[in-house]
């Protein structure tokens, strides 16, 4: 019984687990229409893992908010995105005088997307952007 209750522990712990290779970088939480996402950066590399419980069988329209998840946090242009719906990965294209912006002031960068809500707790680094598209 011990060993059920530890297995099941550990899952439940991974669930938004980032890849090693993120592992030490900052974490930004964004939500873009309706998905929650943890974004992760570290060189020309972004990850963001969708935190929230949604149906989503198929990258589709999770890798559009995803990419744009990566993009207002970064604020570099993703080019590609690669892997499934729940863990996303993004290839960036940052020219060396674009920084990460502070979340205070963000201005949009689509005209169809508004951010709603923007909070730092007191305590933690982890910043959170709320958007509306």
């Amino acid at each position: 019984m011990r060993w059920i209750s530890l297995i099941l522990g550990m899952i439940m712990t991974a669930c938004n687990a980032p890849s090693p290779y993120f592992r030490a970088a900052e974490v930004t939480r964004i939500t873009v229409d309706g998905s929650t996402f943890d974004v992760r950066q570290r060189g020309r590399l972004a990850e963001a893992l969708r935190v929230n419980t949604q149906y989503a069988p198929r990258l589709g329209p999770i890798g559009q908010r995803a990419a744009y998840a990566m993009e207002v946090v970064t604020g570099c242009d993703v080019v590609e995105i690669r892997g499934d719906a729940v863990s996303i990965l993004g290839i960036m294209e940052c020219d060396g005088s674009k920084q990460r912006p502070p979340l205070a002031s963000y201005v949009p960068l689509y005209q169809d997307c508004e951010v709603v809500d923007v909070w730092v707790p007191s305590g933690g680094s982890t910043g959170y952007l709320e958007a509306e598209c």
